[in-house]
């Protein structure tokens, strides 16, 4: 064979050998092809259906008529974030977006995660929610409750029973909302000074006899969170919840980037929105010569509060660690209120197959039971104009017919 004829035969070879190279590229192009036709015919499953649903747009109307500043919404289950979104402004008048990751004052959505702390002491035998509080803090001691008041004369007699652990975290102390030296804002004075300022102040029914709402008495709670522990109530926070949990924005106070990332607060004007201040709380937040809230302190991001949610959800474990007992996680989310009408439990309102809080700058956060579902809505608004009732309920509304069936 002559090398012509080589090279014409090995020409050749490789000729056919690119032919079919060819061929089976077209038909794994052509497979590749029909799979991809397939899968945008092939239903969204529930579960990824979130971002294509855009729960926060129907928020967007809100914000268009300068109702609403902004917003951040969270659904989730107890295993995992199904749907995290931001809408509106963060500033309005800097016209900054509202972020995914803005921090936000929750006020008394502090409330549960200072009961769940305390729980905590309860599940090491360090505290029984049926002692009196002056087992832990003496200065309670021969308290008195107001029989009668005005402004002139108080009477008063001794309570039929002390006030107990399960009354401060369930609101059926008796103590009063806050007392005569929490003035102008909530936060001046060590927690200790205001805790001794609420054992001098009368009770103002018997304890177990109705429910109150007391920022006192979640504050009290606080207390003996520190005495029991040694520690301070906010070191306690951040070693045995917030970082267990991974709540790594949670704080009382926001500084350096978390405080960049902090949504401003509104309220209601005549062309619609004016940029406010925090009421309740001393400028700067970042001034760490404020005080810790146990009632209502912390700043936090809707994925933090999701993990503290989904840890309840999971009956007191997140990601494979245990933070509560089972038995703490029933009575913190079990009513707690005896027959009085109102449903709470330990930090917690548990009416209607929910557990959840609100707070005083329109947060929310809930666990529906039923349907599995935790919902987070944090918006910074001092007060709502009329149609802002409405804010709430339709996220709600676009959370559960997105995620709740």
């Amino acid at each position: 064979m002559t090398q012509n004829e080589m090279l014409s035969d090995s020409t050749s070879a490789n000729h056919m050998k690119h032919s079919h190279m060819l061929a089976r590229t077209r038909h794994w192009l052509c497979l590749f092809a029909h799979l991809l036709v397939a899968l945008c015919v092939v239903p969204v499953p529930a579960w990824t259906a979130g971002p294509l649903k855009k729960i926060a747009t129907v928020l967007q109307p809100f914000v268009d008529s300068r109702v609403l500043a902004g917003a951040v919404t969270l659904v989730a289950d107890k295993d995992k974030v199904l749907d995290l979104e931001a809408v509106g402004w963060m500033d309005i008048a800097k016209k900054r977006k509202m972020q995914t990751d803005c921090l936000f004052w929750i006020a008394s959505q502090s409330k549960p995660i200072t009961a769940a702390a305390l729980m905590i002491l309860v599940d090491e035998g360090k505290v029984s929610v049926d002692d009196p509080v002056e087992k832990y803090l003496p200065e309670f001691k021969d308290q008195w409750l107001a029989v009668e008041q005005d402004e002139d004369h108080v009477l008063l007699k001794k309570p039929k029973h002390s006030i107990t652990v399960k009354n401060i975290l369930s609101h059926t102390s008796g103590m009063a909302f806050k007392s005569a030296l929490e003035q102008p804002t909530l936060d001046l004075f060590p927690l200790a000074v205001r805790v001794g300022s609420y054992a001098m102040t009368p009770l103002q029914f018997e304890p177990d006899t109705k429910y109150q709402y007391s920022n006192a008495g979640i504050n009290t709670a606080g207390r003996i969170i520190e005495v029991v522990s040694g520690m301070k109530y906010e070191t306690f926070l951040d070693q045995r919840l917030f970082k267990p949990l991974g709540m790594k924005d949670t704080t009382s106070w926001p500084s350096g980037a978390r405080l960049k990332r902090l949504a401003k607060a509104y309220k209601p004007a005549k062309d619609g929105l004016e940029e406010c201040p925090i009421a309740q709380l001393k400028y700067p937040l970042n001034d760490r010569d404020r005080q810790p809230m146990p009632a209502g302190g912390c700043f936090s991001t809707a994925t933090d509060l999701s993990l503290f949610y989904r840890m309840l959800a999971n009956n007191g474990t997140f990601a494979g660690k245990r933070i509560l007992s089972e038995q703490a996680v029933q009575q913190m989310t079990s009513k707690q209120t005896g027959d009085l009408a109102t449903p709470y439990g330990f930090g917690l309102s548990v009416g209607g197959g929910k557990i959840g809080h609100g707070g005083a700058y329109r947060t929310n956060s809930s666990y529906d039971r039923e349907r599995n579902l935790i919902t987070i809505f944090l918006v910074q608004h001092a007060g709502w104009a009329k149609e802002g009732k409405n804010i709430h309920p339709a996220f709600q509304k676009a959370a559960t017919d997105a995620f709740g069936k």
